[in-house]
């Protein structure tokens, strides 16, 4: 049940850019967006580094991994608990203190997150 509500967190389906959500194309941006703040969701609180970590908290199971920036994109590799969700790479816009994040480079599910 836990990993169904993490999937269902990191994979929610609709369009990338409704609701006037605009991309986030360079690391830089997104780097001083996520410098010293936490990204939530009912749930979940994850801590994306500028230096290329992921740590946090899913559901009461930890969540870890890494990223970097390619082509515009956030790729990161992710594990839930003891669960390899493997890697993917990601479409990154705002609005607001929103980020959304696009799966299979801005083709496929997205998923929400607060800057807190």
């Amino acid at each position: 049940m836990n990993y169904v509500a993490l999937i269902a967190f990191l994979l929610t389906s609709s369009t990338a850019f409704a609701d006037g959500f605009a991309p986030i194309e360079e690391k830089r941006a997104f780097v001083s967006l996520i410098s010293g703040k936490a990204l939530t969701r009912f749930g979940i609180t994850l801590n994306v580094s500028p230096e290329g970590e992921i740590r946090g908290r899913a559901f009461g199971r930890p969540v870890t991994g890494r990223w970097h920036w390619q082509s515009g994109l956030f790729c990161r590799e992710l594990a839930y608990g003891s669960k390899d969700l493997g890697s993917n790479c990601q479409l990154v816009a705002r609005e607001g203190n929103t980020l959304r994040f696009t799966s299979d480079a801005g083709k496929g599910d997205y998923a929400d997150l607060k800057l807190n």
